[in-house]
């Protein structure tokens, strides 16, 4: 019996390394040898008996136990699997930072389907087989095709534990947040430990986040893993072990998620349904946002805002950094530099920008009536201890200093009324920096591991917990403390909260940034991966520093980075205490119109990005997007197109926009870039992209019975120009956009203008409210939806009805229509001729308006 079991186990083992490594003659003679000395030590008896197994079936799953080792594999839903291991009798708390127990204890009734070797069941999307001597777990579809699959059993050495899988040749891996270098990270080893890294370079790690999710993709067809543990935990894209992948921790729990798109955009859905989606932000956030470290003066940021209006340069938000407060003091001001707060804030108010003020986390070490903060917290105990039960105390901006103990729901309470008098005063947005948490005088630049918390929450144990395992959620839950306070001084008013370190669920509570990059051509680049990793990631709100935070950039560069950010989530513009200045103007007038340029054409394109945020905040999809998102069969072997060097640089503003630079932006050659379908559209000019079609590598193996909608690449040459940023729109796509304004507050004067782009399954939406309130969630809303199609008699476009209560600031529709001729000239609405009929553009869109009543129209072009 011993002897069948060890043949089985490395029959098995080898087979897989023979699909994975494609072993050569010499391998697959190393591998004969190896397979006979297993034989022989089993045969001899050396090889130890594996442990007797026993199945417990559930109602939504399975539990193995094979000696002390238990594994349950328990289905949510359909399409998503709980995996749970543990030694001994009892098992780990059930509790979790980023999945609430509402979508943990989630359940659908399975059909066992265990068998002489294996244990196991089935749901309606899925099959799983637990190895009954190894416990290796293996997971198909309905059809019977292997998804994912364990490479090696489970291993433990000591409280650490790995978890092995099978690394196809053709799989590619995204997410881990904005881990820096390229999209895939597949070759890649990265480690989740929130660490402050100033000036990161591409090949630095750890960063700033811990996101313990990826995404698998293989030929079109996406899973996603969840590994739900705080610790210090390591995920390797078989960098150390080819044809394996795996990930791990140095404690904790073994729990983690598996779920099945098998569409990537089904897969971040998933993700979203699990650990939360981010809340609708105030529209003001989506503008442009002015920040530097320091604006050390009242004066000097009213000047800056005064500028920003002088040289018509929209713009929503003006940041504080930590120079406005008192000796470094959180909550504290600077009376010196800033004589009247409230006043400044009011002035501001009165321009329509919206004052963002940084909170970093530590608490200075200072009793004393002039401090509140310190002596509130120490008379509440909000302050995490040393083992021996004193106060922890590190050196950070004030110097010595203390810190919130956030896994406590009366710290972080109180934390949030920390907030009070600037939110009376008027601030809109707060900026929690520094929380992974950064310390300067420790050898490790953050808390020592052995530093206590203590966790009293609700669906947690009351207990005790070092800092090595609170370590990566502790940003989140700062950043989930301001969240909440703000909700409790404002109940009717949207929190903005801007975090640097976070966890998986951190996107319920804050908005992000990539960090302290620098002001480096390289930097630019890396941006669009780190975002799109950010995205794929949870965080559908997030953003670079516009220019770079380190160092000053030439003229040129900023000029680039301000066109690029106009077109991602967060579009802040900031910089580090001793670089130069870069504001929109620095460097010229000339520079200073393009920048302006490309921040107008953002506030033009606002209906398209709040509607875009609006989704967002119901189904998690971000909206700065790679190709392969919405493009996942754009290449003949399907693999993801990003991957492709013309295409590294470019990425989607939702489902509409292909934005692309060049994949090196410093290089003034020609490139070209690449379409993931037919029918695409110069945003700029509205001429149909004329491109021709992207010759396959001999190298690739076509599917041969490809899907149906599978279309070519198709390659676009460009040249690159400082003035100029290419930008693309899909046919078939219909793009709501108004009139300019120089701040969200504005309401916009004019019709709102749909651009038509005629093509295939052509349709857009809009989404409105009053950007900064709850009264959406009770009807105060207004949604709309368009269609549009080519028949023969013309082109037909279709304006739903106004849903929801909220009024339009438009009563008249502009639409312009690209790629479409009328012949007769005919403009008819509700099947009545319009008198005003149509016009044309000399760029040769189709011009007309029409009123908009909120009933809905059928509008007809002959």
């Amino acid at each position: 019996m011993r002897f069948d079991r060890t043949f089985r186990v490395v029959f098995r083992t080898l087979a897989r390394a023979f699909r994975v490594v494609q072993c050569g003659v010499f391998c697959a003679a190393l591998a004969m040898f190896l397979f006979a000395s297993a034989m022989v030590r089993a045969q001899s008896g050396s090889a130890p008996a594996a442990p007797e197994s026993a199945a417990t079936a559930l109602a939504n799953g399975v539990e193995v136990r094979s000696g002390a080792l238990h594994e349950q594999v328990t289905a949510l839903r359909d399409d998503v699997l709980r995996i749970r291991a543990w030694r001994g009798d009892t098992p780990p708390e059930d509790a979790s930072w980023a999945v609430p127990a509402a979508v943990r204890h989630s359940s659908v009734p399975v059909i066992a389907g265990s068998a002489h070797d294996h244990f196991g069941f089935r749901t309606r999307a899925l099959a799983v087989a637990i190895d009954a001597q190894t416990l290796e777990i293996t997971i198909r579809d309905p059809a019977g095709e292997i998804l994912q699959q364990d490479a090696l059993p489970l291993r433990f050495e000591g409280d650490a534990f790995r978890i092995s899988k099978a690394m196809p040749l053709d799989e590619h891996y995204f997410g881990l947040g904005d881990k820096t270098g390229p999209l895939d990270r597949r070759n890649e080893s990265f480690t989740l430990w929130n660490t402050d890294a100033y000036r990161f370079q591409e090949s630095t790690d750890p960063i700033y986040k811990s996101i313990p999710y990826f995404m698998t993709y293989r030929a079109g067809l996406a899973m996603g893993v969840l590994l739900d543990n705080t610790w210090r935990s390591n995920f390797d894209f078989g960098k150390e072990s080819p044809g394996v992948y795996s990930f791990g921790a140095v404690a904790g729990p073994v729990d983690y998620y598996v779920f099945y798109g098998p569409a990537p955009k089904q897969v971040v859905e998933t993700y979203a349904w699990l650990t939360g989606t981010p809340p609708l932000p105030p529209l003001w956030a989506l503008g442009f946002q002015q920040s530097r470290y320091s604006y050390t003066t009242q004066a000097r940021v009213l000047e800056i805002a005064d500028r920003l209006r002088a040289d018509r340069i929209p713009a929503d938000a003006i940041y504080l950094d930590i120079d406005y407060q008192f000796k470094n003091r959180p909550f504290t001001v600077d009376r010196a530099a800033f004589p009247d707060l409230p006043g400044m804030i009011a002035q501001l108010k009165a321009k329509h920008f919206h004052v963002v003020m940084i909170t970093d986390l530590h608490i200075a070490d200072c009793p004393g009536p002039d401090y509140a903060p310190y002596d509130s917290g120490m008379a509440g105990d909000h302050f995490v201890k040393n083992p021996d039960g004193s106060v922890y105390t590190g050196v950070v901006w004030p110097g010595r200093s203390v810190f919130p103990d956030f896994t406590r729901q009366q710290t972080r309470a109180w934390w949030g009324t920390l907030y009070r008098e600037f939110h009376h005063d008027g601030a809109d947005g707060f900026w929690n920096d520094m929380n992974e948490p950064s310390i300067f005088n420790s050898p490790t630049f953050t808390m020592p591991l052995n530093v206590v918390h203590r966790i009293d929450e609700p669906g947690f144990a009351p207990r005790t917990a070092s800092h090595a395992e609170i370590h990566n959620v502790y940003g989140m839950e700062n950043s989930r403390a301001t969240f909440d306070g703000l909700r409790a001084l404002d109940p009717g008013t949207r929190p903005f909260v801007l975090t640097r370190a976070t966890y998986a669920g951190g996107q319920r509570y804050a908005v992000t940034w990539t960090g302290d990059n620098s002001s480096s051509w390289n930097h630019l680049r890396m941006t669009t991966p780190m975002l799109e990793n950010l995205g794929l990631s949870g965080f559908a709100f997030s953003g670079a520093d516009v220019s770079g935070f380190a160092g000053t950039p030439t003229p040129e560069l900023l000029t680039k980075w301000i066109e690029i950010g106009a077109f991602q989530p967060i579009d802040r513009d900031h910089s580090e205490k001793g670089a130069g200045n870069k504001e929109p103007w620095v460097g010229g007038a000339a520079q200073e119109a393009i920048r302006r340029h490309f921040i107008e054409t953002r506030y033009e394109l606002m209906p398209y990005l709040y509607t875009l945020a609006e989704e967002a905040s119901r189904t998690g999809l971000p909206l700065v997007r790679p190709l392969f998102l919405e493009f996942p069969d754009a290449t003949a072997d399907r693999h993801p197109m990003d991957l492709d060097t013309p295409a590294a640089g470019e990425f989607l503003l939702g489902p509409d926009l292909l934005i692309a630079p060049p994949p090196f932006p410093e290089e003034i050659d020609a490139y070209q870039a690449e379409l993931p379908s037919s029918g695409w559209y110069d945003f700029w000019t509205g001429e149909k992209i004329c491109a021709h079609a992207l010759p396959q590598p001999a190298t690739v193996t076509v599917d041969p019975d490809p899907p149906k909608d599978v279309k070519q690449p198709l390659a676009v040459p460009l040249t690159p120009q400082l003035d100029r940023l290419p930008v693309f729109v899909r046919a078939g796509a219909i793009l709501p956009m108004a009139p300019l304004v120089q701040s969200t507050d504005e309401t916009p004067q004019g019709p709102l203008t749909l651009r038509i782009y005629a093509g295939d399954h052509c349709a857009g939406s809009l989404y409105l409210d009053d950007g900064k309130s709850y009264a959406y969630q009770q009807g105060a809303y207004l949604r709309m939806n368009f269609s549009c199609q080519v028949n023969q008699k013309g082109l037909e476009l279709n304006i739903s009805a106004h849903q929801g209560s909220y009024p339009a600031w438009w009563k008249e529709i502009r639409a312009e229509v690209y790629g479409w001729t009328p012949v007769e000239g005919e403009l008819l609405v509700n099947a009545k001729k319009v008198a005003a009929g149509i016009s044309q553009r000399p760029k040769g869109a189709v011009v007309f308006r029409i009123a908009d009543d909120g009933k809905g129209a059928k509008v007809e072009i002959r």
